[in-house]
């Protein structure tokens, strides 16, 4: 390596031009053959940067949402959910109401596709900029119950309060007690008016008091998660049924 280039790397570096600097040697190599501009090589060089810092954004915002699968809206059976159109469904993936910060309440029986609908508009979000958190309603009462005592804890729960988009998967899964209640009222009132929550359940909002148990609690989290949303009711066979994997075979 030439000094000339050697203090190039060096000056990149200090600028923090870190992924050009990766491949600034191959591309003076190959610009020594093609002969390119000089304004057509910066540009293909900053392009090179700025991709690669992109992709690495995307990487770790796919990271950071906590997604159990790669479920995408393009890979969604639209066919087999009659209760949600086509022209719903390229609304919903437009991301509008992420803009104008709406609620989702995704309601259906188990399998008809809600978390699949969930992730899928998470990873739209996501290629979108957005940062996006997916948490089970279990995993989630778990990290705010322990977040005064486990870092870990706090710093899942602070990157959730911080996202633009939250993935509240199985909500009546679990019925919890008073003290569960009340922490997930004060995370919900947190996000109210900052980020879109998108909920799962296989239950309405009229049947949410027998889970969350106090009344109270229960018309302030509706309050606020209800104020401003959609209820998007799915119906149909499980998928999981459908498509379900035998030992036995075809025969």
């Amino acid at each position: 390596m030439s000094a000339e280039l050697e203090q190039l790397k060096n000056h990149m570096k200090s600028l923090k031009i870190t992924e050009a600097t990766a491949v600034v040697e191959e591309m003076l190599i190959d610009a020594q053959v093609k002969e390119p501009s000089y304004q057509s090589f910066l540009i293909n060089l900053i392009q090179h940067e700025i991709s690669r810092r992109e992709e690495k954004q995307l990487a770790r915002l796919y990271k950071l949402a906590s997604f159990p699968e790669h479920k995408t809206l393009e890979d969604f059976d639209l066919s087999a959910q009659q209760s949600l159109s086509k022209k719903q469904l390229k609304q919903l993936q437009e991301l509008l109401w992420l803009e104008q910060v709406y609620n989702l309440i995704l309601l259906g029986p188990p399998g008809v596709g809600k978390s699949h609908l969930a992730i899928g508009l998470g990873i739209e979000a996501i290629s979108k900029g957005y940062r996006v958190s997916f948490v089970q309603m279990d995993e989630l009462i778990r990290l705010l119950k322990t977040e005064e005592i486990s870092r870990n804890s706090r710093a899942k729960v602070k990157r959730i309060v911080a996202s633009d988009m939250v993935i509240i998967d199985d909500l009546m899964f679990m019925a919890i007690d008073h003290h569960e209640a009340n922490l997930f009222f004060q995370l919900i009132n947190k996000l109210y008016g900052q980020s879109s929550i998108i909920i799962t359940s296989n239950k309405g909002p009229e049947d949410w008091g027998d889970i969350l148990g106090d009344p109270a609690i229960t018309t302030a989290i509706l309050d606020r998660i209800i104020h401003k949303s959609e209820v998007i009711h799915l119906s149909g066979d499980s998928f999981r049924l459908k498509n379900r994997k035998t030992i036995f075979g075809n025969i």
